[in-house]
């Protein structure tokens, strides 16, 4: 360690109190400070790389320069507490809070819907609080740019847009169907469908508080004293191991850098943060010259700008938008371009967290900046002890070549762009997984100059970044060109010497190779069409225009902001006032979730002695375990024990799931050992210590097609039939052929996996607090491995911040091995894993390989059909053969074909195993099923659309397996979904615009869904509750089920609430645990209201009836006053409430069975433009009719299927898991698995609850919790039609294979043309790719 003076105090402000810390440690992060230290626990960790935006804050500095205070969001994950000397730090709880008052950000985002899981909501309500301190009146725009770091994963993100566009000037609703009169009025609160009323308003504006933005806290004053101290001087902090510095001014920064030429400036630490926590990067010493005047500063002179090197890139984006306003459209093309790129770059956190200095200096591969720097000519502006100089941003600095580097000493002061000229273009072009918070696959800046009054080439440069290890400068590519002319011929040439200079090899990492190259001409070719279109506008005699056919490839998507209707059924007039049931009420949790006082098991506070666990996991995908060598790891300081399978006193093998790998591991990321030690960061620095010797096995299987070639499946095969399938192929007029392979998905909950468990000092008893939908199956797996009886087992659920099916069987598992380290170490054990542990250890869906044999007759009936599915189920059993059976069974949709047969299996790999996901494998499987009738479709030249009709289900039939149903919802939903949407007309309109464009294309597509709720097994479908009645009235309700987000307690309290007819705020409903409710089945397949209102329902009638004495002797009493006398009169006041379960079965050796309690029908229909050059999409409209039945609350329900939708359309569209063919899972975190964020949803986004009848559930009401998931498909199909229309105009009229996800590089290889073809390509068999699908 560097000899450096002691340590300084600290001083910053969080929510206006003052904190000195006077031990302050450069490696301590503000998330970890303001959860562990100052207990503020509204502030989520979800990712820990400033990816999803769950830890933002606000930050506030004062600017003695200026005198004005800056207020800006930042991810907490990655801010040092050394850098905030003299800020003033803003949480959630400093907001507002249930306490004192709630602000009107808070009580907005809460009462439109916009939290479920209530996990990301702190982060959405500091995000838009951060904007309405600077913008009080904002923008819609500004509303959804604000948002665009932030992810959510329940809702679907209309509802959150929707509170945020509250606070904006002008109406921002919809001008309904273009009447002028507005959908949300309320003399136009109901319009009449049918017979019945509909209603499309799910909250009431009138109960808002208003908001007054001249009642925010001050900055403090002391704060502005300090900035303003004359006499300031260095500050130096003192870590462990690390030394941070902060320079008085530009000498001092200059005096450090000559004394420390290795120490990194930290200026947002985005970029060496990240590599500290996942690179292991490590510096004794950090320099941080934050708030450094000399470094803040913009210079306009008449050739060009001085940008200052500290400035964020959210200042730049305002410095430039500045410039751009005062300067001739000719000067500023080069700010043009940074502007367009700083809109999509990261989001609004990391925006205004990272600087020009530190984007410019890092040289990141993938930087969207850089390359357009480079092609504008700006030069960097460096400063050290010898003096100043400048070095050109060119190609050799951003290639990183010696003699282009900075010198150790040195620092960069500065940037300069120069402006654009008259005869010189710049553009900048990128193209993503999707459009905004996503590193580009691959971007570039160009530019060209031309001399005066011709198209003849005077200067060229280009830049490409994300194709090698560095941005890469095309220059010998330029250089020949130069004194060509700009034409086709030109372009040609170029294409083709671009791609011989630039050379991606086969194995590259990143994988997409082919569609990399491709992307650096197609990119080339949108340059060389901006510039003809820019010449033909300066001299349109001279210079031929481009052709219209082309003029729409110049322009990127554009971001707008979501608007839509929800319409639902009005409440009965005649329904009692106080009856809430069929009301959209509101998340009973939701105002604790908008102010970060809902506790999820981390915020829970630290228990004496507790310790925490790291994860040891196998690096091998199967091998022999010869030695774990823990002796360095239990040598560190703060490590109380390392624990194996050794430590397991019972079983440590419990139904074929492993909880510590004994003797062999069988994946990449199998539990091989845990740490436990007195903080986490020991715990994980230990982790890192234990040394595996390990000695690889054969077979090693990762995807489905070796599975096959092995014979490895999980269990036998599944299967029904119905008709004589083979006789019908005989008869029919086509037969078609195919394969659909369907890649998996990750859940993405935004809280992973916690669990906290207590061992007891007396019985051998363990108390666990867990997020799981399961407890029951946490309490047996703990029981199994702790060998004792499962009533000395205790699991309590409050809520779980998101699950989807991944926390069904997984925290099983994950609370076994925690209960072992409890256990053996007798102290309180909390396990939170990481985001990237989460990702590799829990996995997610299962990958499908789908295979069909379809024959039809010429006119689109189809009559036989012969379908295989393998799913990859990983390692172990967990739900794969469940899963395998629900796809089989649902495999038919909603189409009659009278020969059908259907098998599927799962197989065994060597991956970590898949489990249950929302939908249950029924969006992977009917993928197959809407693939083959897309290609009857195209066999017979008729549309989907018609091929769907003619074979859907019509009448009361029977399914495959035998099952009596009425498809009259489904026929309703169909029906109205095709007129309701202006289909007909939109896809003439969608016909039109593609015969007008050559290299954009719009497809629609609607898809019809008969899903299933609950399960075919009876005691499965069973559920039990207990109600006490207190002395005061209050009612306690206890049931089964798990609040996972989906309302599930919201809904109990309305059912609680109808059967005592006693108003909501009587009733509480505190947590789940199997102390009051033993042997819950799960809450999940959409099941939970249904089973636990029915529970519920039964426990209030039997209270109520116990009470009609009391109420028959005082009818006119007080309810209070029945309570009072019923005690007195010996009543028992709590009642169990039980529900026996839907009456469900399945004979698989028939392949026949009443399967499921009921179905529930939709139909979803999409729109979406695709851009055939880079592959990126659009999604413009989708409207969704949902048959609810009767619903209980039609703010849930529709919150659960536009969540539900969106989260769909992330599985067929952009989330993409990446494997190496070793078998190890490359997408870790939100950095490289990309969920929908909110520029991804429907610009128009309407939803629809078609009413039906459902009199075998709770008020003839449906499960809709996962239903919505596969209506996402529509988008999928909807590119697949865009597609087919860009390859139809290129003569490839072929029915083409469809797999999922449709990702940007999917779309742009399928619409294959001059680009794709010219780009080189290798023989497979001569290279091992950098990743592989795994279905």
């Amino acid at each position: 360690m560097p000899s450096l003076s002691n340590s300084d105090e600290l001083i910053f402000f969080v929510n206006g109190r003052k904190v000195i810390e006077k031990n302050a440690d450069p490696e301590v992060y503000l998330l970890f400070y303001l959860r562990k230290i100052l207990h503020l626990t509204g502030t989520k960790y979800g990712c820990g790389s400033g990816g999803c935006g769950a830890c933002t804050l606000m930050v506030s500095r004062y600017d003695p320069k200026t005198k004005k205070i800056h207020h800006y969001p930042v991810t907490a994950c990655l801010v040092p507490i050394c850098s905030l000397y003299g800020a003033a730090v803003t949480t959630v709880e400093g907001v507002g809070s249930i306490k004192t008052r709630i602000h009107p950000v808070q009580e907005r985002l809460a009462k439109c819907h916009g939290t479920q899981c209530g996990f990301c909501s702190p982060g959405m309500v500091m995000s838009i609080y951060t904007l309405l301190r600077n913008h009080p009146e904002p923008t819609p725009e500004q509303i959804t740019e604000a948002l665009g770091g932030n992810l959510c994963r329940c809702t679907g993100y209309r509802p959150i847009v929707e509170s945020g566009k509250t606070f904006c000037a002008e109406s921002t609703v919809c001008q309904m169907k273009g009447s002028g009169k507005c959908c949300m009025d309320k003399e136009e609160k109901s319009f009449t469908s049918g017979q019945e009323k509909m209603c499309t308003k799910l909250y009431n504006e009138d109960e808002f508080q208003p908001f007054d933005p001249t009642q925010e806290p001050i900055f403090p004053p002391e704060l502005i004293r300090m900035a303003e101290d004359p006499k300031k001087r260095r500050l130096t902090f003192r870590g462990k191991r690390t030394t941070w510095i902060t320079p008085v001014n530009l000498n001092d920064l200059l005096e450090l850098k000559t004394r420390f030429p290795e120490a990194p400036i930290i200026m947002g630490n985005t970029a060496v943060g990240p590599s500290i926590k996942f690179r292991d990067e490590f510096h004794p010493v950090f320099i941080s010259p934050l708030g450094l005047q000399e470094l803040y500063f913009v210079n306009s002179t008449d050739d060009g700008v001085t940008i200052g090197a500290g400035y964020s890139l959210a200042q730049l984006n305002d410095a430039l938008h500045f410039i751009v306003s005062e300067q001739p459209k000719e000067k500023t093309k080069t700010y043009h371009a940074l502007l367009k790129h700083l809109r999509t770059l990261a989001g609004a956190q990391i925006r205004n967290m990272a600087t020009l200095g530190g984007h410019v200096v890092s040289r990141p591969n993938y930087s969207d900046l850089n390359p357009i720097l480079a092609a504008g000519k700006a030069t960097i502006n460096l400063i050290s002890k010898e003096g100043k100089r400048q070095i050109p941003l060119d190609g050799r600095f951003l290639e990183k070549s010696p003699e282009a580097n900075l010198k150790s000493e040195e620092t960069v002061l500065s940037v300069y762009i120069p402006h654009s000229t008259q005869w010189h273009f710049v553009s900048g072009l990128r193209i993503a997984q999707r459009q905004e918070n996503a590193f580009a696959i691959v971007n570039a800046g160009m530019s060209v100059k031309f001399e005066d009054g011709t198209d003849t080439i005077k200067e060229l440069q280009m830049f490409y970044g994300s194709v090698g290890p560095t941005v890469v400068s095309a220059s010998k590519t330029c250089q020949q060109l130069i004194g060509r002319q700009w034409n086709d011929q030109m372009l040609s040439d170029a294409c083709r010497l671009v791609l011989d200079e630039i050379y991606i090899p086969p194995d590259a990492e990143g994988g997409m190779v082919e569609y990399r190259r491709t992307l650096i001409i197609s990119l080339l070719f949108k340059f060389y069409l901006k510039v003809r279109r820019g010449l033909n506008k300066m001299d349109s005699h001279k210079f031929p225009d481009i052709p219209e056919k082309f003029v729409s490839a110049l322009e990127d998507f554009p971001i707008e902001t979501p608007q839509g209707i929800q319409m639902f059924q009005c409440v009965d007039p005649h329904q009692p006032l106080q009856d809430p049931v069929g009301h959209p009420v509101m998340h009973q949790s939701a105002i604790k979730h908008t102010t970060g006082e809902a506790v999820f098991v981390d915020d829970m506070p630290p228990i004496s002695q507790e310790l925490f666990l790291a994860v040891v996991t196998s690096t091998r995908a199967h091998a022999k375990i010869i030695l774990i060598d823990t002796s360095a790891a239990l040598a560190l300081p703060g490590v109380v024990d390392v624990i194996t399978a050794e430590d397991v006193p019972g079983e440590n093998n419990y139904q074929g799931e492993i909880f510590y790998a004994q003797n062999e591991v069988i994946c990449v990321g199998q539990i091989v050992c845990t740490v436990a030690a007195d903080t986490y960061a020991h715990a994980k620095e230990a982790a890192k210590k234990v040394k595996i010797v390990y000695e690889d096995l054969e077979p090693r299987i990762i995807t489905i097609e070796q599975a096959l070639e092995h014979n490895s499946f999980l269990s036998a095969e599944k299967k029904i039939e119905q008709g004589d399938v083979e006789q019908a192929f005989k008869n029919v007029d086509q037969i078609i052929e195919g394969k659909v392979h369907v890649e998996g998905q990750e859940h993405f909950y935004m809280e992973t996996q916690t669990i906290l468990a207590v061992p007891q000092e007396e019985d051998k008893e363990m108390v666990l607090h867990v997020g799981t939908q399961f407890q029951t199956h946490v309490q047996e797996y703990v029981a199994a491995a702790l060998n004792i009886p499962r009533n000395r087992v205790a699991c309590h659920t409050k809520r779980a911040g998101g699950a989807f099916g991944g926390k069904v069987s997984k925290p099983a598992l994950l609370g076994a091995v925690t209960a072992v380290a409890a256990n053996k170490t007798g102290r309180p054990i909390r396990f939170i894993l990481e985001r990237g542990d989460d990702m590799l250890i829990t996995a997610g869906r299962h990958p499908l390989l789908g295979k069909y044999k379809i024959g039809f007759m010429n006119n689109g009936v189809i009559k036989a059909a012969d379908i295989e599915y393998y799913i990859n189920g990983g390692c172990t059993p967990d739900e794969s053969e469940l899963v395998m059976e629900f796809m089989v069974l649902r495999s038919e949709n909603a189409y009659y074909i009278p020969n059908f047969r259907c098998r599927g299996r799962p197989c065994k790999t060597n991956l970590p195993s898949n489990t249950a996901f929302r939908g249950f494998g029924f969006p992977q499987a009917i993928v197959v099923g809407e693939a083959y009738i897309t290609a009857v479709a195209s066999q017979c030249n008729l549309t989907p659309e018609q091929v769907k009709e003619i074979n859907m289900y019509k009448r009361t039939s029977r399914t495959a397996h035998k099952q009596t149903f009425n498809p009259e919802p489904l026929r309703r939903c169909w029906e109205e979904c095709l007129e309701k949407s202006s289909f007909s007309a939109r896809k003439l309109a969608a016909e039109e615009f593609n015969k007008k464009n050559c290299w954009k294309k719009r497809g629609l597509a609607v898809v019809p869904m008969k899903f299933t709720v609950g399960m075919p097994t009876t005691f499965y479908n069973q559920a039990a509750a207990l109600v006490h009645i207190y002395l005061d009235g209050s009612v306690l309700v206890s049931h089964g089920g798990c609040e996972l987000g989906q309302g599930l307690h919201t809904k109990m309290i309305q059912v609680a609430s109808r059967e005592l007819n006693i108003p909501e705020s009587y009733i509480h409903l505190s947590e789940t645990n199997t102390t009051t409710v033993p042997n819950a089945t799960f809450t999940a397949g959409s099941m939970g209201a249904d089973i636990n209102g029915k529970a519920v329902q039964n426990a209030c009638q039997i209270l109520k009836a116990s009470l009609q004495p009391v109420i028959r002797k005082n009818p006119k009493g007080k309810w209070e006053e029945w309570i009072s006398e019923a005690y007195e009169e010996s009543i028992s006041l709590s009642a169990t409430g039980y529900f026996k379960g839907y009456q469900t079965n399945m004979d698989w050796k028939k392949g026949e069975g009443d399967a499921f309690p009921y179905f529930v029908y939709g139909a979803s229909c999409s729109e979406v433009e695709v851009d055939c050059l880079t592959g990126a999409h659009k999604l413009l409209r989708t409207d969704i009719f949902m048959d609810a039945a009767f619903s209980i609350n039609p703010a849930v329900d529709i919150g659960q299927i536009e969540g539900a939708f969106v989260q769909g359309m992330g599985f067929y569209t952009t989330e993409e898991l990446k494997y190496s063919p070793e078998g190890v899972l490359y997408s870790r975190g939100p950095d490289d698995y990309k969920i929908p964020t909110v520029t991804e949803i429907p610009e128009e986004f309407n939803v629809t609850l078609v009413r039906s009848r459902n009199p075998i559930a709770i008020y003839s009401s449906k499960g809709l919790g996962e239903a919505g998931m596969f209506l996402g498909s529509s988008v999928l199909f909807a590119i697949y039609d865009a597609m087919a229309a860009a390859r139809r105009e290129r003569g490839l009229t072929k029915t083409f294979t469809l797999s999922s996800p449709a990702t940007p590089e999917l779309i742009r290889m399928t619409c294959v043309d001059q680009f794709t073809d010219m780009i080189p390509r290798d023989d497979p068999s001569t290279f091992t790719p950098w990743s592989i699908h795994v279905s």
